[in-house]
């Protein structure tokens, strides 16, 4: 009975930890500067090459096309909507 008893305990405490440490990770992963830190880095990896540390210039030339091409769509709108 007693060693039944301290194997429960034994495992009660074990379940308390782990479930203390996946809240902590929860909580560092769902903080906003750990979020912040996570999205710089992915746009910094999708206009850097992170291996080289060369920029990707594919990637670069293709959203620079496409703010030209937004930025030339409003500015037609406008002309045609202030005939």
């Amino acid at each position: 009975m007693s060693n039944e008893l301290n194997s429960l305990e034994s495992d009660i405490e074990e379940t308390r930890e782990r479930l203390a440490t996946t809240i902590d990770q929860l909580l560092y992963r769902s903080s906003p500067k750990t979020i912040a830190r996570r999205e710089v880095a992915s746009v910094k990896a999708f206009f850097v090459d992170e291996k080289t540390g060369a920029p990707r210039t594919d990637n670069i030339l293709k959203v620079v096309g496409g703010v030209a091409g937004f930025v030339t769509v409003i500015v037609v709108v406008r002309k045609l909507s202030s005939k």
